[in-house]
């Protein structure tokens, strides 16, 4: 059996274990599959999930997707039979239980003083609606302040909200431009600063500790999408990782990051986070129905989701226990061995003379183009690449591609387009660490075809 087998056995039997408790019962006929059409079903299936890139091997470089750990799996696997929901404490008091703990350890890795409030969310979309939400409680009337670089959930969730979001530059480097921000706040009815520490593009990030200071300015609140590059506090000040910003994060507003991205979670688990806990208030509603067994907190009350699932808490908490939020240890060796590789196919392609490199990666994404005069060339030679990469069905590399200004390019590029796609590579697995090598030179030999 393998490793992972085994693992999710652990899961079953705790589960089968935990049934007896409660006695016998005859399961209903109506619920017992015909054994062909299980078996037909099961062939079908098999068919359409083979409809799948690898995500979980290094030759995926392409997206932030990759397969959750084999003890959150089973963690979730073990909960989901269960099936608790965590809205209320009567559908699942152990994992509300669960979710508090890991929602405290969330909130001390980003620096949020005690006490704080906050809970898991089914995406990171829903916890960057919830801030915001809070944040049009708080200032009705005002806008939200993000970067053009910002994932384009805030420009959305403003829309559902009803608010006005104004779009500032970034930088070269993929930041927010603070000199823009301060611009907008001079002209008055900004509410709420968005900043990201991991922009989804280039995994830039946004000088959280500059932005400090435009709270004691001009009185708006900030919130910080760490819904990428969240867990990256552990690694901060090291391996090049820029440490003030994430030190500085406890001192914003809210905060939202994503355990199904670093945290090594299936899909289904954004986290947000309040650094004043009497925003609590502003969830205050009348279910009478439901928050009857108990005086302690439940957690439907601090959250605009209803029905959430329990086992994406129990999954977090179990794949902390086994692999705690530590920097050298745990996650924060896993995310060490994602930053060295982001930095060694860097190393490479800074010196590379069918490749360049666009920018220095902050985090684990890595931008880079095909050598070329103009920026017209550089675009088309990328997607001819990335076609390249992709054609060969036995042996492909999956990539993908990003857009951006004519601001990111070296000046020695003439401008005969406002931008250009770029080749982009996500390496959030730490087998990516020793693929690099590998990863370099198909990318030349991809260079040289095109």
């Amino acid at each position: 059996m393998s490793e992972r087998g085994a693992i999710l056995a652990q899961a079953e039997a705790m589960i089968e274990a935990w049934e007896e408790r409660f006695g016998p019962f005859d399961r209903h006929p109506a619920t017992r599959p015909d054994p062909q059409r299980l078996r037909d079903g099961w062939a079908a299936f098999a068919e359409r999930m083979a409809d799948h890139y690898p995500f979980f091997h290094p030759r995926y470089a392409g997206q932030m997707l990759k397969p959750p750990h084999e003890v959150a799996a089973a963690g979730y696997l073990a909960a989901m039979l269960i099936n608790p929901n965590n809205h209320a404490l009567d559908g699942g008091p152990g994992t509300s239980g669960l979710e508090v703990e890991v929602v405290e350890q969330l909130a001390g890795m980003l620096g949020l003083a005690s006490p704080s409030l906050g809970h898991l969310t089914s995406s990171g979309a829903i916890a960057n609606l919830e801030a915001l939400w809070v944040a049009r409680e708080l200032a009705p009337g005002t806008a939200v302040v993000h970067s053009e670089a910002a994932h384009y959930t805030h420009a959305r969730m403003c829309g559902v909200l009803g608010v006005e979001a104004r779009a500032v530059p970034a930088d070269a480097a993929g930041r927010i431009d603070l000199d823009a921000v301060e611009a907008e706040c001079r002209r008055g009815g900004v509410g709420t600063v968005v900043l990201t520490t991991g922009t989804t593009g280039v995994g830039a990030v946004d000088r959280v500790d500059e932005a400090l200071a435009l709270r004691e300015r001009y009185g708006v609140r900030l919130h910080v999408d760490a819904a990428y590059g969240g867990f990256y506090a552990l690694r901060a000040g090291r391996d090049g990782v820029p440490a003030e910003p994430y030190r500085a994060i406890g001192r914003c507003d809210s905060v939202v990051v994503d355990p199904h991205k670093h945290g090594l979670q299936p899909y289904g688990c954004g986290a947000v986070l309040f650094a004043d806990p009497a925003v609590g208030r502003l969830y205050k509603h009348d279910s009478p129905y439901t928050y009857f067994t108990s005086d302690a907190l439940h957690l439907g009350e601090i959250s605009l989701e209803c029905s959430r699932a329990g086992a994406a808490a129990a999954a977090l908490w179990l794949t902390l226990r086994v692999l705690p939020l530590e920097a050298d240890d745990g996650l924060g060796a896993i995310l060490g061995a994602c930053r060295r590789a982001a930095l060694g196919l860097a190393g490479r392609l800074r010196d590379d003379d069918r490749l360049a490199l666009l920018a220095e990666p902050e985090l684990d994404i890595v931008a880079y183009h095909p050598r070329r005069a103009s920026l017209s060339a550089i675009d088309a030679a990328s997607v001819a690449l990335l076609e390249v990469a992709l054609a060969d069905p036995d042996d492909p590399v999956f990539l993908s591609t990003l857009r951006v200004g004519e601001a990111a390019f070296a000046p020695d590029v003439a401008r005969d387009a406002d931008g250009a796609r770029v080749l982009r590579s996500v390496l959030m697995k730490p087998e990516h660490e020793h693929a690099v090598a590998w990863l370099h030179e198909r990318l030349r030999a991809f260079a040289a075809a095109v």
